[in-house]
């Protein structure tokens, strides 16, 4: 495959992903940076990606801390691995938050089905849960007004391809409109 292809089929692995719950890219780390300035790496579900925009969309709860990160600084890293095709990409970037009542939150809201809804009913993500033999009631009603999406715009692709005795790796920079600007062959 040459470099054009590359691009085009990593991007498309990613768009599968965010359709298909068993793809290889569906669960990806998205690293963020604390107020202490160190990093933070957490799973997240990719629930879609935009090859022409290079873009990729990850719901979360606005009270968790990868949300109050990206508000202090939206650089972001993601990383993904597919043990099936023994590749890695880590792609750098922007992240942008849509609060609840944006209408990204809202539209992704819509299409949420009701039990994943429901995982946005309890307390702040990292507080302690309440025991088994307590009743709580929901802290929120139905979870829209936690709910909130992040997506990340990719400036930079790393994409390292493990084959034994032919690994290859090589990167990708994107325009702010998502168009490719530079790609090369490097070193594993």
């Amino acid at each position: 495959m040459n470099l054009a292809e590359i691009d085009a089929e990593t991007w498309h692995a990613l768009e599968r992903a965010g359709k298909e719950a068993l793809s290889g890219f569906r669960y990806v780390n998205l690293c963020t940076v604390d107020v202490n300035n160190r990093p933070q790496a957490r799973l997240v579900v990719l629930r879609s990606a935009d090859p022409k925009r290079r873009t990729m969309e990850i719901h979360t709860d606005i009270r968790s801390q990868k949300w109050t990160e990206i508000g202090n600084n939206p650089s972001a890293t993601v990383l993904g691995f597919d043990p099936e095709q023994g590749l890695q990409l880590r792609l750098q970037g922007t992240a942008f938050l849509y609060p609840p009542e944006t209408e990204i939150a809202v539209d992704a809201w819509s299409r949420l089905p009701s039990w994943t809804r429901a995982t946005y009913t309890g307390g702040p993500p990292g507080n302690t849960a309440p025991s088994s033999s307590t009743s709580a009631e929901p802290e929120n009603d139905d979870g829209r007004a936690v709910f909130g999406v992040i997506v990340f715009r990719a400036n930079a692709l790393d994409w390292f391809k493990l084959a034994r005795g032919d690994n290859r790796r090589a990167t990708f920079r994107y325009g702010p409109d998502g168009a490719l600007v530079d790609s090369r062959s490097i070193n594993p």
